[in-house]
């Protein structure tokens, strides 16, 4: 099963850590991040539940040494639809075109 897991600092930098930690921690895919305003930031990951639970116990203990954890929250099955409206799959990179050198 699929989890979403979200990360929320106050700074970038805290926010920056937390996700560096997470990914670190368990096999989950940084999805990207999204800026709240006054401050605030939010790290989003991806995995299965176990792995997102890891992950984000991992992230918010490292956001808390350097910085302000504002929350912490998982998702175990997010609904499809909220990937269609909401920043939170991960984004499929462009395929690159070999060069003809």
């Amino acid at each position: 099963m699929e989890a979403l897991g979200m990360i929320e600092t106050k700074g970038l930098v805290a926010m920056i850590e937390a996700a560096d930690a997470a990914v670190k921690a368990a096999k989950v895919t940084l999805v990207g991040y999204e800026k709240i305003g006054a401050g605030f930031v939010t790290a989003i990951v991806r995995g299965d539940v176990a792995a997102v639970k890891a992950a984000t116990d991992s992230g918010a203990a490292a956001a808390r040494r350097v910085g302000e954890l504002v929350g912490v929250h998982v998702i175990p099955r997010p609904h499809q639809n909220l990937d269609e409206k909401l920043p939170i799959s991960p984004k499929t990179s462009p395929k690159v075109k070999p060069s003809l050198e």
